[in-house]
């Protein structure tokens, strides 16, 4: 009788008619198109056999190619150049000395202090520094806060960007971590089987980074392990000192004269179209971060981007290919170069002869013709990073549907666990090397001359084939 009551009262609490006569239509919504993002190619979704699929003695390379199929992404048409880089640097320097303004020590906001972090961590001032300000001559106060951030040299006496204070402070949400169910924070909800009976008082431990200044101003990094205690522990928080590693053209080459390449390959304007370079997996990862945030800001009213980010070593290799099993380049031939003699790519074609392709180092991005998707420089000029941490199983033990595997390793962790998959191959290497179905690794806090990268987005709006 009880349920014949209710049911009585939900039928009487209905409309009398209802518009679609009562049929389950779905909700009527607009799908977002979303427009091109400046500088990228949509790579359209697809399969293909992802690594070496015959086995090279001469090289040493096995056979463990492995069929996986891959979503549609946005990836920029050409490596990041010095210059757009350079914005990242000029930001970072920039939000330094507005933070300053406000800083009582350099005569700003009195009611300003230092705030600390979800960990009781000290962190210095953030503000939001993408507000346009007008130009106007700078107070005193104003001028000691620019100058703050510069050095003098020394040796030479000239006035230079003091680099080591160029840090930039993020926060990554672990969505992924946060999504599994033996994190979820109602004990109730992490085991679906009714025939096991959840342990409210058991103790789930995470894991998660965190980094903050000291008194001295050195950056501290800490891997945190302490029972879950809410979605905050999810909340990652990194600091990165964001400037090049200019010297990496000396400490990569024993007995070679390459000072000139240190003093001008990232300062000199000359070189603005060229990849950047001498960045770690850990620096071009923030500088993905800082683009996700600088566009949202231009964004008015969003909340929420697909964020930039690296590639992951399955999308960086089918983007290479062209989505084809049978190249090994991103060309359709297995030479690097056309019958005629003409190089596809900047590498190394003979021992010692650098310059044989016409480059000597790297190139300006976009020199050597795109491949079929569009992307320029897939193979040579500078490898690339990619989000994939390196395992020696390499695809064994990764989906075949948007496959990835990613460790963050801690500060603790062997040096070894801190190893990512860079992809492409560079200059300086033969054209074995600049395969797109070779695999390559380097640590993760590395700095090379001949390694950068490119960012991705994932697709979001229509899917192919559908309107």
């Amino acid at each position: 009788m009880l349920f014949l009551a209710i049911v009585g009262m939900l039928v009487s609490c209905a409309p009398s008619s209802a518009p679609n006569g009562g049929e389950v239509v779905g909700v009527s919504s607009t799908a977002f198109g979303e427009p091109t993002p400046y500088g990228m190619v949509l790579v359209k979704r697809g399969s293909f056999e992802i690594g070496p699929s015959e086995k090279d003695t001469l090289w040493g390379t096995p056979q463990t190619a492995k069929g996986i199929s891959i979503d549609a992404f946005w990836m920029d048409e050409t490596e990041i150049t010095n210059s757009e880089y350079k914005q990242f640097v000029y930001w970072v320097r920039d939000s330094i000395i507005r933070e300053r303004l406000a800083d009582p020590a350099f005569g700003g906001n009195e009611a300003f202090k230092i705030e600390e972090d979800r960990d009781g961590n000290p962190v210095k001032p953030h503000l939001n520094w993408n507000k346009a300000i007008p130009w106007r001559n700078p107070t005193e106060d104003e001028a000691r806060a620019i100058e703050s951030v510069y050095r003098i040299n020394p040796i030479t006496g000239a006035k230079e960007l003091d680099v080591r204070q160029l840090n930039y402070r993020y926060e990554v949400f672990n969505y992924t971590e946060a999504a599994k169910r033996k994190h979820r924070l109602d004990p109730a909800r992490r085991i679906l089987n009714t025939d096991v009976q959840p342990d409210p008082e058991a103790e789930v431990l995470i894991s998660k980074d965190t980094a903050f200044f000291d008194d001295d101003g050195r950056i501290i990094t800490q891997t945190i392990v302490r029972p879950l205690q809410s979605e905050f522990d999810f909340l990652n928080t990194y600091i990165v000192n964001i400037y090049p590693d200019s010297t990496a053209w000396v400490n990569d080459f024993d007995n070679a004269y390459n000072e000139p390449y240190m003093r001008m390959y990232f300062a000199h304007p000359g070189y603005n179209d060229y990849p950047v370079v001498g960045v770690s997996w850990e620096q071009a990862t923030a500088f993905c971060v800082w683009r996700t945030h600088y566009l949202l800001a231009g964004i008015k009213g969003a909340s929420y981007i697909e964020p930039y980010r690296l590639p992951t070593e399955a999308e960086w290799e089918y983007a290479a290919r062209s989505g084809k099993n049978e190249n090994k380049f991103p060309w359709s031939e297995d030479a690097p170069m056309s019958d005629k003699g003409c190089f596809y790519a900047n590498f190394k074609p003979q021992k010692g002869n650098y310059v044989k392709d016409g480059n000597l180092i790297t190139s300006r991005v976009g020199t050597y013709p795109p491949n079929e998707f569009g992307l320029y420089d897939m193979a040579g000029n500078v490898s690339e990073w990619t989000s994939t941490a390196y395992t020696e199983g390499g695809n064994l033990y990764t989906s075949d549907m948007n496959p990835d595997y990613r460790y963050n390793a801690a500060k603790e962790d062997p040096y070894r666990m801190k190893r990512k998959i860079v992809r492409g191959g560079s200059w300086k290497d033969v054209s074995n090397f600049v395969r797109s179905d070779i695999r390559m690794w380097e640590y993760q806090n590395e700095q090379r001359s001949y390694i950068g990268f490119r960012c991705v987005r994932t697709q979001v709006g229509f899917a192919k084939g559908r309107k």
